[in-house]
């Protein structure tokens, strides 16, 4: 009995572990120096659903779950930022949208272009990016019910997210977080944001730096 409950122990820290990585640049500090306005991007998203839906619709619910994460995180910055002020803004993703499209660009074709280009395109120090892997569409909401059985059927496991912070004078990746998502993380878009960036605030490197600032 002693030994099962010590092999789940060992499991369930091994597996809580691997389900977050964090990535900061040595040189964060001195390229976002002057970042005052980021700008934060739709998502790039797949969507593990081949054989429920049409490759048509597929595509299309690719697009919204990736609009569905630029927008729960604008909002989650935006409370943020009525708590606790950061040296950063952001751009409003209505706009984002708007210059976009009157360059061409869509989500269709984003992710043709460089994080450097698309910063000098939206007027912006710096671009908030990333990826989404689904077999769930997360924005409709998702059963949070778990279970113990459900960390061996896999039930549990919905996909992985990945944020990145680029550098828009370089296009260099500054700051990445990555995260399992499961029956744990949220019941949908912005619950997962809303707790995702809850555990990753302490590392947010703009948070890191505000606290440097009021320090000085």
């Amino acid at each position: 009995m002693y030994k099962f409950l010590f092999f789940i122990t060992c499991f369930t820290v091994a597996t809580l572990q691997g389900q977050k990585n964090i990535y900061e640049s040595p040189r964060f500090d001195v390229l976002s120096d002057s970042h005052r306005t980021l700008a934060i991007l739709p998502f790039l998203t797949n969507l593990d659903l081949k054989n429920i839906v049409s490759a048509a619709d597929l595509k299309s619910l690719e697009e919204k779950e990736g609009y569905a994460v630029q927008n729960a995180l604008e909002t989650y910055f935006s409370k943020r930022g009525k708590k606790k002020k950061l040296p950063v803004e952001f751009q409003n993703t209505k706009n984002t949208k708007a210059i976009l499209s009157q360059k061409g660009i869509d989500y269709g074709n984003i992710d043709v272009y460089t994080m450097k280009q698309l910063s000098e395109m939206l007027g912006v120090d710096g671009i908030i990016s990333g990826t989404l892997d689904l077999n769930v569409l997360l924005s409709k909401g998702v059963s949070t019910d778990f279970s113990f059985t459900d960390y061996f059927s896999g039930n549990s496991n919905y996909g992985r997210i990945g944020v990145k912070i680029s550098d828009g004078d370089t296009g260099k990746l500054l700051w990445k977080y990555e995260k399992e998502i499961n029956k744990k993380t949220g019941k949908n878009t912005t619950d997962l944001i809303d707790r995702m960036m809850k555990l990753a605030i302490r590392k947010f490197p703009y948070e890191r730096e505000r606290k440097k600032d009021r320090k000085n």
